[in-house]
């Protein structure tokens, strides 16, 4: 894979002139609807013992085209398969012939109602045992993947996990916080109190709704958490075998699997993300490894990319070529 293309740089469009505003975009408008393509329920029992089962939307072109590679998206924290960037990319691959596999992460919009546990960053081991249970029919032309910002940190961990054994033909990333822990502080700033307040809100409700199995003190701890950090440190650590939330970050965080990958990857993101450093893309040595190929764009927010000359957005454009050029 590669990026031989007449993709023109990504530039920004009116009025989404800032990080912020690209970032908000998402919220505000895109694609909701997939019409006249079609789409159908799977599901996907995980093979732990622990009874859940992950959900996940199989979208038909319309018009096929032969030898397309299935997609697999995934979607970052408190999404689901609706989220409307999912949906973006999705249209955008079912309309050039590929069938897509909108996947729910554990716990995560429809599949909350049939799993018990949760997911976070470093649960690739479910992503695992999806690609293990795939019906021949889907992958038979091979399969990609594409991670928005938890979920591409979930899928580079995998992939480094993996190395050149990962049963992918190619992957994308696109926002993914690099190293947890320093996404976090950072997220914490005072500038993004209303950012911040508002995920926070929607990981209690996520981690609290209907299916989840938690205990009367787990609840607790998730309601009472001032900070993102809080719910990590005292919910998903100890529930999933971390000493602390800076133990399951560092445990978790990508570039400690970076260096394994081992498939074409491309590695999206913008100095103006608003929620991730720049610095962490600005000082990652990319050399060290040819497989991963970094587009660092100045602007473009936290999974925005809403650039002049298209309605779609840049970042699908980019990873759909990327996957085409193999």
């Amino acid at each position: 894979m590669s990026l031989r293309s007449d993709l023109p740089p990504f530039q920004p469009r009116f009025p989404w002139w800032n990080g912020d505003l690209q970032t908000i975009a998402n919220r505000l408008r895109g694609v909701d609807t997939l019409a006249s393509h079609s789409s159908e329920r799977l599901k996907f029992p995980l093979p732990d013992g622990t009874g859940d089962t992950l959900l996940a939307s199989l979208d038909q072109p319309a018009t096929p085209r032969a030898g397309a590679p299935l997609a697999i998206l995934i979607h970052g924290l408190t999404g689901s398969e609706d989220s409307r960037y999912i949906f973006s990319m999705a249209r955008l691959l079912l309309d050039r012939g590929s069938r897509v596999l909108r996947l729910n992460l554990r716990g995560a919009g429809p599949s909350r109602v049939v799993c018990g546990q949760h997911y976070y960053a470093g649960r690739s081991q479910d992503f695992r045992a999806l690609l293990s249970v795939l019906p021949e029919e889907l992958t038979a032309d091979g399969v990609v993947a594409v991670g928005y910002s938890l979920g591409g940190a979930m899928l580079l961990k995998y992939l480094g996990e993996e190395g050149r054994a990962a049963p992918l033909l190619a992957a994308a990333s696109v926002s993914a916080p690099i190293d947890l822990a320093v996404t976090c502080r950072y997220m914490m700033r005072p500038r993004n109190r209303l950012y911040h307040r508002y995920i926070l809100d929607q990981m209690k409700v996520e981690a609290t709704g209907e299916g989840a199995v938690v205990s009367a003190t787990e609840r607790i701890a998730i309601m009472g958490s001032r900070t993102v950090w809080d719910y990590d440190d005292f919910f998903i650590a100890p529930r999933y075998g971390f000493a602390s939330a800076e133990d399951y970050y560092e445990r978790c965080r990508p570039t400690r699997f970076m260096g394994g990958i081992g498939i074409p990857t491309l590695v999206l993101a913008s100095f103006d993300d608003p929620w991730i450093p720049g610095t962490l893309y600005r000082e990652y040595d990319w050399a060290q490894n040819p497989s991963l190929t970094p587009v660092l764009t100045e602007h473009g927010g936290h999974v925005g990319f809403h650039g002049i000359g298209n309605r779609q957005p840049w970042s699908d454009l980019l990873v759909a070529r990327f996957f085409e050029n193999g």
